[in-house]
C-alpha cells in the first residue's frame, strides 16, 4: 500500500520544479493528482507521463494570483473526483526587489501569488472538509528566508512569512477538524525555475549550480524529488497528529553562526 492510497490531492504549482515532484511522488504513493498552473503546455506533458507510468492525474489552468481561479481549481477538483483530500501549495514569486526599489505593483504581485493565492485554495479546499465531516491534510511549501532573508528578497520574504503565520493559524482554528496543515521552509533547491531566476536577477553562467554547491555545507543544493518525499509523508497519516508544525528543510542552521 502506498501512503496516499485513495487519497485525491491538488497541486498548486504543479507544473514544474518542486510542484511536479510533488505530484509524480504522490501518485507514485497511490493518490489521485491535480496539478495547476498558468501554463496548459507542462501541466499537460506532466500529466501526460503520470498516466503513462499508470497513475491517475489531471490538469487544472489556474492563476494562483488570481484568488477565484485559487477558490476554482479546488472546485474543480470536487467537481471530477467528488472531494479533495490533500492540498500543496507549491507556487511561487521570486522576482527580486529590496526595500528602497520594490514598486507597489511589485509587492502586490509577491502577496497575490506566495500568500492571498494559498489563502484562498486554502479556504475552499478546508470547506469541502469540514462539509463533508472528513479529515484532510496541507502543506505549504515556504522559504526559509521568511526567517529574515536577503535583502533582494524583501517582497518575498513579506509575503512568505505571512504564510508561516496563515499556516499556524489554519492549523489551530482546524485542528478540531482533524484538517492537518503544516509547512516546509525550503532551502536553495535545483529548479528550472532557480535556473531562470539566477540567469535573470544575477546574470549567471552554465557553472551556477556547481558554483553555488561549493559553498553550500553538503556540497551540493537541495533536491525537488527530496523535498516531495517530506511533502508526501506530511500530507499521509505517517505523519501521525502533527499540525501548525513549519519545519526549515535546509542545510543551514537557523541562529548558527560561525
Amino acid at each position: 500500500m502506498g501512503l496516499l492510497d485513495d487519497r485525491v490531492v491538488l497541486v498548486n504549482g504543479g507544473t514544474q520544479g518542486v510542484g511536479a515532484a510533488v505530484a509524480r511522488a504522490a501518485v507514485r504513493e497511490g493518490a489521485v493528482v491535480a496539478v495547476s498552473g498558468r501554463r496548459p503546455e507542462p501541466g499537460e506533458a506532466l500529466v501526460a507521463e503520470l498516466t503513462a507510468a499508470g497513475g491517475l492525474a489531471g490538469y487544472v489552468r489556474a492563476d494562483l494570483a488570481n484568488a477565484a481561479q485559487a477558490k476554482g481549481a479546488v472546485a474543480e477538483v470536487v467537481a471530477a473526483y467528488g472531494r479533495i483530500d490533500c492540498l500543496v501549495n507549491a507556487a511561487g514569486l521570486t522576482d527580486r526587489g529590496t526595500l528602497l526599489d520594490t514598486t507597489p505593483e511589485l509587492f502586490d504581485a509577491h502577496v497575490a501569488v506566495n500568500l492571498r493565492g494559498p489563502f484562498f485554495a486554502m479556504q475552499a479546499a478546508v470547506a469541502d472538509m469540514v462539509a463533508r465531516g472528513a479529515p484532510g491534510t496541507i502543506v505549504n511549501v515556504i522559504t526559509s528566508s521568511a526567517h529574515g532573508g536577503q535583502p533582494f528578497l524583501a517582497p518575498y520574504v513579506a509575503a512568505k512569512a505571512g504564510l508561516i503565520g496563515l499556516t499556524r493559524n489554519a492549523a489551530h482554528a482546524h485542528r478540531f477538524d482533524r484538517v492537518r496543515i503544516n509547512g516546509l521552509n525550503i532551502g536553495w533547491t535545483a529548479t528550472e525555475g532557480e535556473d531562470v531566476t539566477q540567469r535573470t536577477f544575477h546574470g549567471a553562467g552554465d557553472d551556477w549550480r556547481e558554483r553555488a554547491a561549493a559553498r553550500l555545507p553538503m556540497g551540493r543544493l537541495g533536491r525537488p524529488e527530496e523535498i516531495a518525499d517530506v511533502v508526501v509523508l506530511l500530507l499521509s497519516e505517517r505523519s501521525g497528529v502533527v499540525t501548525g508544525s513549519v519545519i526549515d528543510w535546509d542545510q543551514n542552521v537557523l541562529g548558527g553562526l560561525d
